[in-house]
C-alpha cells in the first residue's frame, strides 16, 4: 500500500509542469548570421530587393467562431541556391489587424547556400490571431534565385493531429 501511495504520489508531482516562457518573444540566435553593415550591399552592383508576404495562423476556428484551437507555427526561411549567399533585412511578424507584433531581426542576416533558418511561434503564443502574418524583404544576386518563405502550422491534442502549411509569395 505504501509504495503504491508513493509512486501515485509520485506520478502527480513529476507530471506538474512548471509556468514557461513564450519562447517566440526570445530572439533566435540571430547573431551567427548578422550580416556586416560596412560591407553589405557594397559587395556587387547587381542586387535585387524583394518583399515576400507569408500568412500565419496562431489559431483555427473549430465548429465556431466561439471555439479555436492554438496552433504552434514553424516559419523556414530557406536559401534555394546551391551557389550564392542571399540576405534576409527585415522578418516583421503581424497579428491579424495588420499591427507589428515582433521584429526578429536587429540587422541583416545571411543564408549560405542552401541554408535554412526557423522561427517558431509557440503554440501559447496566440498573439497573431487568425490571420497573422509576416513580411520579408531580402536582396539576392540579379541570378540568385528567390528566398523560400513556408510555414508548418501543427497541433497535437491527445491521439488527433493536425497540421498544414502556407507558402510565401513575392509582393514586390
Amino acid at each position: 500500500m505504501r509504495i503504491t501511495s508513493f509512486l501515485f504520489l509520485l506520478g502527480m508531482f513529476s507530471s506538474c509542469e512548471e509556468s514557461k516562457e513564450i519562447s517566440s518573444y526570445h530572439p533566435n540566435h540571430w547573431e551567427d548570421h548578422y550580416v556586416n553593415s560596412e560591407t553589405f550591399g557594397k559587395t556587387s552592383d547587381s542586387l535585387i530587393v524583394g518583399k515576400s508576404y507569408l500568412s500565419i495562423y496562431s489559431h483555427i476556428y473549430s465548429i465556431s467562431m466561439e471555439k479555436s484551437q492554438n496552433l504552434t507555427a514553424m516559419v523556414s526561411l530557406r536559401n534555394v541556391s546551391d551557389t550564392d549567399t542571399i540576405y534576409i533585412t527585415k522578418s516583421d511578424y503581424y497579428n491579424t489587424k495588420g499591427e507589428l507584433i515582433r521584429s526578429y531581426f536587429k540587422k541583416p542576416i545571411f543564408l549560405n547556400p542552401l541554408e535554412t533558418v526557423e522561427i517558431i511561434i509557440d503554440e501559447t503564443d496566440n498573439h497573431g490571431g487568425s490571420g497573422a502574418n509576416f513580411i520579408f524583404e531580402w536582396t539576392t544576386e540579379s541570378t540568385t534565385p528567390e528566398p523560400y518563405f513556408e510555414a508548418i502550422m501543427t497541433s497535437l491534442r491527445s491521439s488527433q493531429g493536425l497540421s498544414f502549411t502556407t507558402v510565401g509569395r513575392r509582393v514586390e
